[in-house]
């Protein structure tokens, strides 16, 4: 097994389910300092590290060794039910910006602008400069994600590596989609897969994407409250 590859897997794993590294080692029963020795190169990744990855998160060993299959059996994206009054004029947290994020085709450049946030959202859950939070209009995600909720996105500093079976804003020349992407029997090309099964798949070039962000949380807004 390639130890470079899987200390990667590890430390995506760290970042995506938004633990620190202490916590990691906590949640898999390991010293906290021979978990930086193994993610540093110091220590030779074992046979028992891979097994507790696997079984105290979760994980398919598949995925962590090979980088095949799915990290979850099913892609794990948290969601927070939300009162409608959750978003804030605060100035603190997470903005909250006044787009449907799958609908025309704004450029990139144009959708997170100041004067595009209507306000804030202020949870430990999310954190960090790269989140912008936006609302969802359509059925095509439900019942992961409905019309009406936000979802709290995370921007990609690169393109280059996908996360198969996770949650993605798609944007192309013409459109935007959130979609499961899922690898293709052709190494050019996506399967875009939709969580309604009245939508069917789509299979689009990788050079036709032009940027990509991550879903980061999904936030359900209850409308009874």
């Amino acid at each position: 097994m390639n130890q470079q590859e899987i200390i990667g897997r590890i430390k995506y794993l760290i970042k995506e389910l938004n633990y620190r590294q202490a916590d990691f080692a906590r949640k898999i029963d390991v010293d906290t300092s021979n978990l930086s020795k193994y993610l540093n190169g110091r220590l030779p990744l074992s046979e028992s590290l891979i097994n507790r990855i696997v079984v105290n998160m979760g994980v398919s060993k598949q995925w962590l060794e090979e980088g095949t299959d799915l990290p979850f059996a099913k892609p794990i994206v948290p969601s927070i039910q939300l009162t409608p009054t959750i978003v804030q004029d605060t100035h603190h947290g997470t903005p909250v910006y006044d787009i449907d994020v799958t609908a025309g085709a704004i450029p990139r450049s144009q959708m997170f602008t100041d004067e595009q946030i209507v306000g804030w959202i202020d949870l430990p859950e999310i954190a960090g400069s790269d989140h912008r939070i936006v609302r969802v209009n359509g059925d095509s995600m439900q019942p992961v994600i409905c019309h009406g909720d936000y979802i709290a996105l995370r921007e990609l500093t690169s393109m280059q590596y996908i996360y198969w079976g996770q949650i993605y804003v798609v944007i192309l020349d013409d459109f935007r989609m959130i979609k499961y992407v899922r690898k293709n029997v052709d190494p050019n090309k996506v399967t875009l897969r939709s969580a309604n099964p009245e939508y069917d798949d789509m299979d689009i070039y990788r050079n036709d994407i032009r940027d990509m962000m991550l879903v980061q949380q999904i936030l359900h807004i209850d409308t009874r409250l």
